[in-house]
């Protein structure tokens, strides 16, 4: 657990995601901060996680940050909600302490919920999400922590990222499944009035499921919070932010076919990108 090749020099912001979803995150990251270095690893050969144990999703997260961490990253972002919400807190409280105690891993699940106090007027939220984060009631727990008043209404939504990794968001058949999980959701729980896209490959889906929910429900995306959420930490600990290089590059790696990567990363970022192949042990 020790034996990892550590640098001391500054490096690039890690972002993980099991497969694409996390490019939205990075995006936004990048508008945000753009003077800094970002290497985003896509576990896309694994992917979905949504399905898998706590154990396998905690097992491949930890791989995932051992490896950023041997490239110099110092802090790592975990732009997954399932890796979040299965992994996170057993990497800060168990791990880091051992492998690397002066490094940093932060998810997306507590800054999304911080926001919800200044935007729902009712205390009633809708989250859509993958099974995976659904049953780790990890926003359930965050939102309890912070509003206990709150009420959560979760719906997971399986179709959504298959549709969304096959190119189909923006066709008809996208509809159906949107709007589905949208009646499933206004069916338990009528009075929402804020919704959470509690994956971070549903910005992708984000005109459908605003034409098919109710105008007046606000729809929180996770890329925009992180950005900003990351901006306020890095001011906060200036020991993390000076080992953070920054010359305003990003590379791009993943478990999977490199040409295929980037041919998705274009759908997500807008622009054309070069992808590196790795493996795990």
């Amino acid at each position: 657990m020790s034996s990892l090749k550590l640098s001391n020099k500054p490096g690039p912001i890690g972002i993980f995601d099991s497969g694409y979803g996390g490019l939205t995150i990075l995006r936004e990251i990048r508008q945000r901060l753009p003077r800094f270095d970002y290497m985003y690893l896509g576990d896309n050969a694994r992917a979905p996680y949504g399905n898998r144990s706590f154990e396998i999703v905690y097992k491949f997260t930890l791989q995932a940050v051992k490896y950023l961490f041997e490239q110099g990253c110092h802090l790592v972002i975990l732009a997954c909600n399932t890796a979040s919400a299965k992994a996170l807190r057993t990497i800060q409280q168990h791990d880091l302490p051992v492998i690397a105690p002066d490094r940093r891993v932060l998810g997306v699940i507590r800054p999304t919920v911080e926001q919800l106090g200044t935007l729902s007027n009712n205390g009633n939220i809708g989250l859509f999400a993958t099974q995976g984060t659904i049953t780790s009631e990890s926003y359930d727990m965050e939102i309890a922590k912070l509003f206990p008043d709150f009420k959560l209404t979760g719906v997971a939504c399986p179709m959504w990222v298959p549709l969304i990794e096959n190119n189909e968001a923006d066709r008809p058949g996208a509809d159906y499944f949107v709007k589905q999980e949208i009646d499933r959701l206004l069916e338990k729980s009528p009075e929402v009035d804020t919704v959470i896209l509690g994956c971070t490959h549903y910005p992708i889906l984000y005109k459908k499921i605003r034409h098919y929910l109710p105008d007046n429900i606000k729809i929180i995306s996770q890329g925009q919070i992180v950005a900003e959420s990351l901006a306020d930490y890095l001011k906060r600990h200036p020991e993390i932010e000076s080992k953070c290089s920054q010359n305003g590059t990003s590379t791009f790696l993943t478990t999977e076919q490199p040409e295929k990567f980037a041919e998705m990363a274009t759908l997500f970022l807008g622009n054309d990108i070069k992808a590196h192949k790795i493996t795990f042990d």
